[in-house]
């Protein structure tokens, strides 16, 4: 079918007219067409968030976020739907991931929901006894949003709920391969009864949309979730705006001679292979200490071929489904190439698999023998890969965490809580997990990257994201 993008309260194609073709990476097959928005199209998005959300702002908490409860409810009603759309556009396994993605996004706009009525203010002291002093949370006004693919729901949700709670309005440029999933999303919060201007959804190519969003001064704050190149071109055009950005991370995984194996290398699973691998918080560089080297290799090796099971993902029995698209395909390929051809030794997969609906359907890998100047070890290869490498000790862990330039997400695997809890105060990470995959995070929580790292800036999770989202105001009475 033909798709259309939402601006100034209407559905609408591009001013141009032109439309690019959304293709499924599980099956090949067309799924439709999606406008190519131009930037003539973000500056008509613009306009009309600037009109709509100084009356918006004025309502009560409680109406905003009745908005907010419905549009949870319409997500939860339209929930099958919405799974299968997700696995079809991105190529999540229905069961094992998409209907995890849609019920995370229900608790994401029920949570704001929740927040938003209890968004406070402070009443500091004054120096004169005749004054009060009142600080007040407002909005920013208008709030540019530029999310990713690897969670086309839930990576908008963290970010569209607590903006529009608070009193802004928004232009969001979704990722052009999911185009599809980020439509139906704004489907259910337009049918909430969001007023007309307050979302504004432009698709299209991210250099010439999400360039506009990030640069025009209709915007106020800017918020992007993706890679760090583009992470770092976003910050730039928006100079002058507060950032909420969340970048890149290669997760890494400290394994000490301590660790219970088994919980190990099930976390392993889940840290290298959910999502296929891309994942910002992904477990993509495995720091194994020497004396169990061996024993996990092999265990780990043995739970791959049990458990992960790529295929269909409309399929039950389906763990893995396809990558999303080629250029993440072909840094795979590259980061593999670079790392066998550096002496890094193949344990399983290395390749594409063979007799699938598409090219993108990637073996489950793994890689030991890992040195740090591989590409695999430096850079986010956001794919299902399992890179090992052999370290002394938890000090030659941290040692290599803290010169990464990534510093997103850490997890440690030890039996000894003082070693563990050293090493979490010691890495130079904004989160840390002990005895859990990379890939366990909590909604509510403040997540974002360590300062000086390539990672990100601001908090993104429950009310931590308002700090970004919201501004202090300073009002002054004299009582005398």
């Amino acid at each position: 079918m033909d798709y259309q993008m939402y601006i100034a309260g209407a559905w609408t194609g591009s001013e141009s007219g032109a439309t690019f073709e959304a293709t499924s990476p599980a099956t090949g097959a067309s799924l439709g067409s999606v406008p190519e928005g131009t930037r003539a199209d973000v500056q008509r998005a613009i306009k009309a968030a600037n009109a709509a959300w100084p009356a918006w702002a004025a309502r009560t908490p409680f109406e905003r976020a009745a908005v907010l409860e419905r549009t949870a409810a319409i997500i939860l009603e339209r929930r099958e739907a919405l799974a299968q759309i997700l696995t079809l556009d991105q190529g999540k396994p229905l069961q094992a991931e998409a209907y995890v993605e849609v019920d995370d996004v229900i608790e994401y706009f029920k949570m704001a929901a929740a927040d938003g009525k209890r968004l406070e203010g402070h009443m500091p002291a004054s120096v004169d006894p005749n004054k009060r002093v009142f600080l007040q949370r407002v909005p920013r006004g208008v709030v540019g949003i530029i999310t990713p693919w690897n969670w086309p729901y839930e990576m908008p949700a963290e970010v569209l709920a607590p903006a529009l709670v608070s009193g802004n309005a928004v232009v969001w440029a979704p990722a052009p391969s999911t185009a599809i999933c980020a439509i139906k999303l704004a489907e259910c919060m337009v049918d909430a009864g969001l007023p007309a201007g307050l979302l504004n959804l432009v698709t299209g190519p991210g250099p010439v949309v999400g360039d506009e969003i990030a640069h025009n001064p209709g915007t106020h704050a800017v918020a992007f979730i993706g890679s760090v190149a583009t992470g770092h071109k976003v910050a730039e055009r928006a100079a002058g705006k507060d950032l909420l950005i969340e970048m890149g991370g290669n997760g890494p995984t400290v394994i000490l001679d301590d660790a219970d194996l088994e919980q190990a290398v099930a976390a392993t699973l889940v840290g290298c292979f959910l999502c296929a691998g891309q994942s910002c918080t992904a477990g993509e560089l495995i720091l194994v200490q020497a004396g169990i080297h061996d024993a996990y290799v092999k265990r780990l090796t043995e739970a791959i071929q049990e458990k992960i099971h790529l295929g269909d993902p409309q399929l039950a029995s389906t763990t893995l489904g396809p990558l999303n698209n080629e250029a993440t395909a072909l840094k795979m390929d590259r980061h593999i190439a670079d790392a066998v051809k550096r002496g890094a030794k193949m344990i399983t997969g290395g390749h594409r698999a063979a007799g699938m609906p598409t090219s993108l359907y990637y073996e489950p890998t793994v890689l030991d023998q890992v040195s740090l100047e591989m590409e695999v070890a430096r850079e986010e290869t956001f794919g299902p890969i399992a890179p090992i490498s052999i370290i002394r000790d938890e000090a030659q862990a941290l040692e290599i965490i803290n010169n990464s330039e990534y510093g997103l997400l850490a997890s440690i695997f030890t039996r000894d809580l003082r070693r563990a809890w050293r090493f979490a105060e010691a890495a130079r990470v904004g989160w840390v997990n002990i005895n859990e995959s990379t890939n366990w995070w909590e909604l509510h929580l403040p997540f974002g990257g360590r300062a000086g790292s390539h990672s990100g800036i601001g908090r993104v999770g429950g009310r931590f994201a308002y700090e970004r989202l919201t501004e202090l105001k300073t009002i002054i009475i004299n009582l005398a």
